[in-house]
């Protein structure tokens, strides 16, 4: 009898830890289908209120998961701006005043640019992949698309905006079709809705992410990726805080 009981305490325990890292493999997966060994995007974003919008072109350069140069194309006001990801420092140029600002950590839960995605939603310091924990909740459907829905819930020792991740990867092409943002006290902020799912660089991925905020009504920014190209072989010096100055 106590072997019966151990015996299925482990089977359990590996079920568990399958379906746990099941979670993680598909959010890896995801992740991987959307960024390439390198990515070169043109997009654009506009920021929605009541009354009034506003739209920026922006060019991307990635490289893996650690690298990430953001340029503010238009509006000429805006023109020259940019972000830079290294590994885990984020560094913001800013034209006007000809200097490199580091951001600290307690920044990148703010809004960039006034939109609302915040810093870390574009620079992406926290990896969705590592700085979570992944649990597989079941499946639902999604703009008439089968998903997966998965939790993710920080590690402790992840220095991450969000107290709770949900998402939803379509189970054919896994694609991340939603994500809903909890604050640490579990209240919904944000979701972001993603759609217009057409080829991008030879991969088939959504062109338009609609964020929201969940106590704003009628508010929302759009993000349109116009062109992409993968896995280009980027030279080093783009991602250093001198070319943010140059780049083009």
């Amino acid at each position: 009898m106590i072997r019966l009981i151990f015996l299925i305490v482990n089977l359990m325990m590996v079920s568990m830890l399958s379906i746990g890292q099941d979670a993680r493999d598909l959010v890896r997966k995801a992740d991987e289908r959307s960024r390439g060994n390198t990515s070169i995007a043109y997009l654009s974003i506009q920021t929605i209120r009541p009354g009034w919008s506003r739209e920026m072109t922006l060019k991307v350069w990635t490289r893996g998961r650690t690298d990430a140069l953001i340029l503010i194309q238009s509006p000429a006001r805006d023109k020259g701006i940019a972000y830079l990801r290294k590994t885990r420092e984020v560094w913001n140029w800013i034209p006007s005043i000809e200097r490199n600002i580091k951001l600290p950590p307690s920044m990148m839960s703010q809004s960039w640019m006034g939109t609302d995605f915040t810093n870390d939603d574009l620079v992406k310091e926290a990896s969705i992949v590592e700085d979570y924990t992944h649990t597989l909740l079941g499946q639902e459907t999604m703009d008439g698309r089968s998903c997966h829905k998965i939790r993710m819930l920080p590690r402790p020792e992840a220095a991450v905006v969000w107290g709770k991740v949900l998402l939803w990867i379509d189970r054919q092409d896994l694609l991340i079709l939603q994500a809903e943002y909890y604050d640490e006290s579990g209240a919904l902020v944000n979701t972001l809705h993603a759609s217009d799912i057409r080829m991008l660089g030879g991969r088939l991925l959504p062109a338009r992410l609609e964020m929201r905020p969940a106590d704003k009504k009628g508010e929302m920014t759009v993000m349109l990726y116009h062109s992409v190209t993968f896995d280009q072989q980027l030279p080093d010096r783009i991602f250093t805080t001198q070319y943010m100055s140059r780049a083009q």
